[in-house]
């Protein structure tokens, strides 16, 4: 069956996308498509990059990134949740990104941002990056804004307008990373 990982990309004390993530994970209980488990960079306990060498080249000297790449590696698609700091991506997603090379190559990945402005400027970055990664990232997407689904920018209640989305997301990563298979298999 495939599995897809859900990505908790923000490990900021408090964070926002706890609750995001588990209503991601929650609205994934009815599908029968996939295997689905939430990924939370901050239980890898990942330092700023400390690899000596490139991660194309998987000679990884760190039980930490060992522990990241086996995750990571054994997942066929992702859909990140991202907030978005100052119009960018959260750090640590960006580091726990960088750490890895070889373990994202042809997966699908979809995003579900949040933010002031529904995290679209965090996932256009992380398109990119999927891009440079050889994944495929999937036009669907959830963008919610701390403004309308959260109260008081604190408590998460998503407009369940945002389902529709979700469901799309899900759709495509599980369909792409379905076809994508047969490359990762090589």
């Amino acid at each position: 069956m495939t599995k897809i990982g859900i990505i908790l990309g923000s490990t900021r004390p408090g964070r926002n996308g706890e609750a995001v993530a588990t209503w991601v994970l929650e609205n994934t209980k009815n599908r029968e498509d996939a295997e689905y488990e939430l990924v939370d960079v901050a239980d890898y306990h990942l330092p700023l990059l400390d690899e000596p060498m490139p991660a194309m080249m998987t000679q990884y000297s760190h039980p930490h990134t060992k522990r990241w790449a086996e995750k990571i590696d054994s997942l066929d698609g992702f859909v990140v949740v991202t907030a978005e700091y100052n119009h960018g991506v959260p750090g640590a997603l960006k580091n726990a990104i960088d750490y890895l090379n070889v373990e994202w190559i042809n997966k699908a990945v979809g995003f579900v941002g949040y933010g002031s402005a529904g995290g679209v400027r965090a996932v256009e970055q992380l398109r990119l990056i999927a891009g440079e990664l050889r994944m495929a990232d999937v036009r669907s997407q959830v963008a919610l804004s701390l403004f309308t689904d959260f109260e008081q920018m604190r408590t998460f209640k998503p407009a369940e307008l945002h389902l529709a989305s979700l469901n799309a997301t899900f759709d495509d990563v599980v369909s792409w990373s379905n076809a994508l298979a047969p490359l990762r298999a090589q």
